[in-house]
C-alpha cells in the first residue's frame, strides 16, 4: 500500500504542475486580452524593449510584446523594441541595432538607479523595469499603467518629403525639463541568424524603432525624421511620447499608422 502511494504521488506531481501552468497560461492570456481591448478613457502605456539578436534569451520577450502587438485595439499603448549593439561582437551583427539605443538604455540606468544594463530589459513608461520575459510582470506592469489617470492629449501629423519625414505634434505640455521624442517603428521584421547565440533560429520581430529624435519639449513643433532605404508606408508608425529629462518619467504619448 505504501508503494502505491508513493507512485500516486510521484505521478501526481507533474499533473499538478501541467495544471499550474495551464492555469497561469490562461491567466496571463486573459491579461493579455485585457490589455488589448480600447480604452480611450484610461491611462497609457510606453512599452520599451532592449533586445537583440545576439542574446538567447531574447526571443522570448520578442515574441512576448509579439503577442501583445497582434490584434491590439488599444490606442494608448505604445510598444516599441530597441535593438542594442553590445552584443554585435559575439559573432552576430543585429543590423537593427544601434549605439543610440544602448546609450538609451544606459540612461535608464542611470535614471533607475541600476548597476549595470541587460537584455531583455522591459521598461514601462520610464518608470518601471522587469525581465522581458518574465510575463506575469511584463503584463502586471502594463495593465497598471493602463488604469492611471490619463494624461493630455497629444496629437501628431507626418508628411513625407523625399527621404525624410516631418512630423508636427502639438498639444504637449511645456516644460524645459522634458524632452519630446519621435520614434519611427517598423511593425514586422524577420531575421536568419547564421552565427552567435542564435544561430540558426529564424527570429521574428515586431515595433522594431529604426530611428529616434528628441527636442525640448513645447507645446508645438516639428521634428524631422531621415528615412531608412527600405522605408514604405505600409507597416511603419511614428510613436511620439514626452520624458522628463531628470527621472525618466513618461507624461505623454501619441502614434500615427499610415
Amino acid at each position: 500500500m505504501k508503494y502505491i502511494k508513493e507512485i500516486a504521488l510521484y505521478i501526481g506531481l507533474p499533473l499538478i504542475f501541467i495544471a499550474m501552468m495551464a492555469f497561469r497560461n490562461a491567466n496571463h492570456q486573459t491579461m493579455i486580452e485585457n490589455i488589448q481591448k480600447d480604452s480611450h478613457d484610461k491611462g497609457f502605456a510606453v512599452v520599451e524593449l532592449f533586445t537583440s539578436e545576439g542574446c538567447w534569451s531574447c526571443p522570448p520577450a520578442d515574441e512576448l510584446i509579439a503577442k501583445l502587438q497582434q490584434g491590439n485595439n488599444n490606442k494608448q499603448l505604445y510598444i516599441m523594441a530597441f535593438h542594442v549593439d553590445y552584443w554585435d561582437h559575439q559573432g552576430w551583427k543585429d543590423r537593427f541595432s544601434q549605439a543610440d539605443f544602448t546609450e538609451r538604455q544606459k540612461q535608464y540606468a542611470s535614471w533607475l538607479r541600476l548597476n549595470n544594463i541587460y537584455t531583455p530589459q522591459l521598461i514601462v513608461n520610464g518608470r518601471t523595469e522587469m525581465v522581458g520575459s518574465e510575463e506575469g510582470a511584463v503584463l502586471g506592469s502594463i495593465s497598471a499603467a493602463l488604469r492611471e489617470t490619463s494624461a493630455q492629449p497629444l496629437s501628431l501629423n507626418a508628411e513625407q518629403a523625399g527621404r525624410e519625414l516631418k512630423i508636427t505634434y502639438s498639444g504637449a505640455v511645456p516644460n524645459k525639463k522634458a524632452h519630446i521624442l519621435v520614434a519611427l517603428v517598423q511593425k514586422n521584421a524577420s531575421s536568419q541568424v547564421s552565427a552567435g547565440e542564435n544561430a540558426g533560429k529564424q527570429l521574428t520581430h515586431v515595433q522594431i524603432v529604426r530611428r529616434l529624435q528628441q527636442q525640448e519639449a513645447k507645446e508645438q513643433g516639428v521634428i524631422t525624421l531621415s528615412l531608412p532605404e527600405d522605408f514604405q508606408k505600409n507597416g511603419w508608425e511614428v510613436i511620439a511620447f514626452v520624458q522628463h529629462k531628470n527621472t525618466g518619467a513618461i507624461t505623454q504619448a501619441a502614434k500615427l499608422e499610415w
